[in-house]
Order: C-alpha cells, then structure tokens, then sequence
C-alpha cells in the first residue's frame, strides 16, 4: 500500500525542515500556513445600515480589515435581483457574461463562467470545497455539482440552520474554500424596508451568526497553522421603503469587508468590485487566474491602481446638477499629473460639472440622469474620465462639445510593438464620435481607433507599432458631438514587451 501524505504532516514537516535550518522568519512562518478562504454573503444589506446597526462583529471586521463600498449595473445590462448578484459574485464575471438577467436563471453561462468553487475544485482537487445557503438557487443553480458539499437549508430552518450546519463544518471538518448564504437581511428589507428598525434588527442577528462563523474559524485546532482569508459581501441593496431591482443608487449598493494577514487593519479602498471576490479567494487558495477564463474580477491582494484614482481626494461636491445629493462628492476638471485636458474647441456654457472631459465616480456620475445606461459603466473603477455631450447640453450652451483628453509622455522603444490597453463605455448618437490619437515624440497625432457606434463596457487593446527612432508616446482621447451620449476612459496603460 502507498502511502499519500496529508496537508497537515507536508506542513509540519515543512515547518521542521525550516526550524532546523534556523529560526523561522515572518515569510517563511506565512508560507507554511494552508491558505483556506470562507465567504459570507448577507443578501440585501446595505453597508451604510450595517454601520448604523448593532453590530459589533462586522464593526470588529472593519477595524482588523478592509471596508470596500461598491456599486452594481442596472437594466438592460441586468436588475438589481438576487440571481445576478449572487452569480456575479460567485464567477467574478459581470452579467453581460454569466448571463444570469434574473431569479429563473434562464440562459445562464455556468459552464462557461463556473462557480469560484468549481475553479479551485478544477485547478486542486484535493481541496475541500463546501457551501451552504439560505436561498436554495445558490447551491442548486450557481454552485456546481464539482463542489464536494451543496447545501440548501430546509426553509423552516432558515438562516440559524445555515449558520448552525457551516459553523459545524467550520469546527469539526476541514475545508479549505466555505462560502455561507444568509438571507434574513433581505427578507427584513422586503417586508418593512432599509429605513426601518427591523431591518437593523435583522442586521443585528446577522451579524450574531457571523460571529459565530468567525469563532468557528478561530477556534480550530489548526488554526495556528493556516492563513484565512475571510470576506463578507452582499448581491444588493434595498429601498428605504423596501424592494430592490430598479436603478437607484440605494439598489445598486453592495461592498466588501475583508480580513487576513495580508490586509491592512481599519483600510478603505474604492477600487474593488463585486466580482474581486471570487477572483481573491482563488488568488489566495494559490490559483493562478488563467486570462482565458475571462474573469472581470481582480485579486484584492493585487491593487492597481491607475492615475485617475489619486484625484479621488480632490473630487467636488455639485455645480449645476440637481439630481445629485449636495453632499456627495464626485467631480473634478484637474487632471492628474503628466495628464491634461485640451478644451480649445470646446463650445461655452452648459452644465459646468460636464464641460470638456471630467473626471467623477459612479456614485456621481449616474446620479446626474438615472435610466440612461449610465449604470452599465461596470469595469470602470474609482476614479474614471468622462465626456458627456448629453448631460452638458441640459443647461443653455454655445458651440459644440470638442475635448480632447490627453495623456502624459510615455517613454517607449522605437521600431517596436507596443500595446494601448484601457477600460471604456461609450454610447453613440450621431453626430457624435469618440477618437483615439497617438503621437510620438509630440509629432502630429494619428487615429488609431475610432467609435461611432455603442461600445459596451469592456478593456480595449491596441496593437502600436513604433516608429524607428522615437522615444517618447502620448494618447490622446477626443470626443465630439453636441446633446448626444457620452464616453468613459479609465486603466489606461501603454506597455512594451
């Protein structure tokens, strides 16, 4: 008979073998621990309710970690339900992929987009998988069958049942990768609304039973030995009233808490997105993301950051707009450094927050006009750019909207390839065009894309060849029309092999 060593004796022996060759050092102490993942999701909770809530054990989460606020789509890309939510999470690829456009899950692309689960089951078989949920659609639907344990709680038992069966797997087995479904929240939501004191009162139990899903955690016998990355999220938010599925800010809110050794105690960050989730939990499980998968999420662990989020402290309260709250925040004509914005042609007057290209957030941005699309802008992160012809022309103008973005000098290496790459979104309405220029060593900008038809939200690539000799590129991104549509740029990123 052969004999297959387990997780436990390779770590111990890996952590024998180290102490005999001197003392550990911090690394060295953090490679041998098992990286394990357990996600909880709280269906309909709002973040600003959990702050306003009871709830020491999130609260406690917060301080050790990561506070991540974040924003969904809205129709036509899919509506603010619970399927879309949970199977965005759970892939980490947005709707216009998994396809998943409401709770019937017609059409859904699971074998294509599988669950983060599944990945890992693919990728390290021997890793012990295990999720349970208050709404059975998650484990019988979005989860796949390659997950070793599925678990849909009996309604009578709803979420203490839930709690009850993940914190005994928690203790007594051995996972590696746990994702808990708890739907109270949302059920509290539903029935007396995100304003009202049930809806904390739901918050309050579920922050109870997190609780006890993290003591479960802490209490192991191994747990000195493994590095648990523990992430708490949610699919939407609600209405004051109750309700969820249409557009409003409110609807659209979900966020992420994170906490692990690798991340900063009492940290905020807006550049995560709800399918970073399903993209952290593989990168620490040591999955390397294979770009043919497709995912739209990116590791927590793995920012990047581009020029436009460091004006994110710069950002202005409303001008002209109405519709946007007075006291958000969200709007700057100051590029960032290296950047600027070349207005020589454009026409006068007009709202002033969107005169020439801006630079806004979506909790801003769609706020100015809601059902327009404008919440479909999901890859942009942070701080992005935007022109927007239609919002401009609400307010009395001259002339026509003509601004030209430009980007900073970029050193490159003549006679070689490089490759342009950015997040856009861009919505047409003729006469209306979007130009993507390159110069090299400030000569005269040249066309190297051009949009006059919709272009959903996506990253673009641009092959570049460099002329012979040049040292320096600049692009330049410049839109034109009148009371038409609007563009957004964001991640843009020159690279030469």
């Amino acid at each position: 008979m052969s004999f297959r060593p387990s997780r436990r004796t390779l770590l111990v022996s890996a952590v024998a073998l180290a102490v005999s060759a001197g003392p550990l050092t911090a690394a060295a102490r953090a490679a041998a621990r098992a990286p394990k993942v357990l996600v909880i999701g709280l269906d309909g909770a709002l973040l600003s309710r959990i702050k306003d809530a009871d709830a020491p054990r999130l609260d406690a989460l917060m301080a050790a970690g990561l506070t991540a606020p974040s924003s969904i789509y809205a129709n036509p890309l899919a509506p603010t339900l619970s399927g879309p939510g949970w199977s965005t999470i759970i892939t980490g690829v947005w709707p216009d992929k998994h396809n998943v456009k409401g709770n019937a899950f017609i059409g859904a692309r699971f074998t294509q987009y599988p669950d983060f689960l599944t990945r890992a089951e693919t990728a390290k078989p021997a890793l012990r998988t295990y999720a349970v949920a208050s709404w059975n659609p998650i484990t019988d639907t979005v989860f796949s069958a390659r997950v070793d344990t599925r678990v849909s709680t009996p309604g009578a038992e709803y979420d203490t049942g839930t709690t009850s069966r993940a914190v005994a797997q928690l203790r007594d087995g051995n996972p590696d990768a746990v994702f808990v479904h708890l739907d109270n929240i949302d059920h509290a939501g539903h029935s007396s609304g995100a304003a009202s004191q049930q809806y904390l009162d739901a918050i309050h139990g579920a922050d109870a039973q997190v609780g006890q899903l993290v003591d479960a955690v802490r209490a192991r016998p191994g747990y000195a030995d493994e590095d648990w990355l523990i992430m708490v999220t949610a699919d939407h938010g609600h209405t004051d009233a109750g309700g969820h599925g249409g557009s409003s800010l409110q609807e659209r809110q979900t966020f992420l808490i994170a906490t692990g050794p690798a991340i900063a105690a009492g940290s905020v960050r807006y550049d995560v997105k709800m399918p970073d989730v399903a993209a952290s939990a593989l990168a620490h499980l040591g999955i390397a993301i294979d770009p043919a998968w497709g995912l739209d999420g990116r590791p927590l662990q793995q920012p990047a950051p581009d020029d436009f989020d460091a004006l994110r402290g710069q950002l202005r309260t409303r001008a002209d707009e109405t519709g946007i709250p007075a006291t958000v925040t969200g709007f700057t004509h100051s590029p960032p450094a290296g950047w600027s914005v070349d207005n020589s042609a454009m026409g006068g007057g007009g709202v002033t927050e969107w005169r020439g290209w801006s630079f806004t957030t979506d909790e801003f941005w769609t706020q100015s006009q809601r059902d327009q699309n404008r919440e479909c802008n999901v890859r942009a992160r942070n701080v992005f750019a935007v022109a927007d012809g239609d919002e401009w022309s609400d307010k009395a103008l001259t002339g026509t909207f003509d601004s030209t973005l430009v980007g900073p000098a970029l050193p490159v290496t003549g006679g070689r390839t490089a490759t342009l790459t950015y997040t856009t979104y861009y919505r047409q309405e003729s006469p209306q065009k979007g130009e993507v220029l390159v110069s090299y060593d400030d000569a005269a900008p040249v066309p190297v894309r051009t949009y006059t038809a919709d272009v959903p939200s996506r990253t673009e690539t641009v092959t570049l060849q460099v002329p012979a000799g040049a040292t320096t590129a600049r692009v330049r991104f410049r839109y034109t029309g009148g009371n038409n549509w609007y563009w957004v740029i964001d991640g843009v990123r020159l690279t030469q092999p």
